[in-house]
């Protein structure tokens, strides 16, 4: 087994568990590089760097203030690691605009990031944003 490969993975798994699930700003700034882009971001829109995605995930700790984070499969191939998650919470705040309803939600996420001196510099996701929505907006009638 290649221990660079699992040192990167390690990297991801603590950025999941550790900032966006437990919410450690610290080991944020540690394991996000200072030029980090992330590529899933529009072309002209906002928070395609690191203060954007900082603060893009406070807003989704807000919003979900019980974020769980479950790993469901991790693949690392040369400096990439592809992290296949799901987010589980309650929606305790405004987000994207909808006001908070109490509900559970489960979405699923596929990120890709690029790892360089040992911190994420690039960054490519798909998100199921249409599950999240329907699950926050749904009739409960």
């Amino acid at each position: 087994m290649d221990h660079q490969l699992e040192r990167n993975k390690e990297i991801i798994r603590r950025f999941n568990y550790e900032f966006i699930q437990g919410g450690d700003r610290k080991v944020a700034e540690e394991l996000i590089h200072p030029q980090f882009i992330n590529r899933t971001v529009p072309a002209g829109a906002k928070g395609g760097d690191k203060q954007g995605t900082l603060d893009f995930i406070e807003i989704m700790r807000q919003a979900f203030p019980d974020i769980t984070v479950e790993i469901l499969m991790q693949v690392a191939e040369g400096d990439l690691v592809t992290t296949h998650k799901a987010f589980h919470g309650t929606h305790l705040g405004n987000w994207m605009g909808i006001a908070p309803t109490g509900r559970t939600i489960s979405f699923r996420v596929i990120d890709i990031l690029r790892i360089q001196d040992g911190q994420a510099i690039e960054h490519w996701s798909v998100r199921d944003n249409m599950a999240l929505y329907q699950q926050i907006t749904q009739n409960n009638g």
